[in-house]
């Protein structure tokens, strides 16, 4: 299922009801510290990283079966995440999105957050919002979608290169 957003207009509450649409059929992108982060738990990237090229730029994915096209790290006997304690940031921020531009849907709103308009969303299909006492506020997401696009807008192949010989000092 693809991400149905709507507005985000105040906190929400949610809860992760393992239903696995975020780990399965998208690219879920990696910054450097992802993989950094993923790499010091033992994982060899060689076995979780993918490359894809966006927009003229090496772009990093997590690995995926291809039979199911679920994430690597997804367990197939919990339907829990196996790297849930130390995942990706885009996982972190999922089922929210955060944007620079509004996308055209009936009720969105710009939110100031430190100098900046965003806009945020949610997946209306995902079974988890509203569900369970864990409030996420706004400012949540809106700071892990600013620190996610600096991240990101940082990470490339050099840098992969460096954090693979060992340079990488996570900036």
């Amino acid at each position: 299922m693809r991400f149905k957003p709507k507005p985000l207009k105040s906190d929400v509450k949610f809860e992760c009801k393992f239903c696995l649409d975020c780990c399965r059929g998208r690219f879920i992108y990696l910054t450097l510290s992802d993989i950094a982060d993923i790499m010091a738990y033992g994982h060899d990237p060689q076995d979780f990283v993918l490359m894809t090229a966006e927009g003229g730029k090496i772009r990093f994915v997590l690995a995926y079966r291809e039979w199911d096209l679920g994430c690597v790290f997804h367990d197939l006997e919990t339907g829990k995440c196996k790297i849930h304690d130390y995942n990706p940031l885009i996982c972190k921020i999922y089922p929210f999105m955060v944007s620079h531009k509004p996308l055209g849907i009936e009720g969105e709103e710009p939110f100031e957050y430190k100098g900046e308009k965003l806009w945020l969303y949610y997946d209306e299909s995902c079974p988890g919002i509203g569900e369970g006492d864990e409030i996420v506020t706004r400012e949540d997401i809106a700071e892990l979608g600013l620190k996610f696009q600096r991240e990101f807008e940082n990470t490339d192949l050099d840098g992969l290169n460096r954090l693979l010989s060992g340079e990488y000092d996570g900036t």
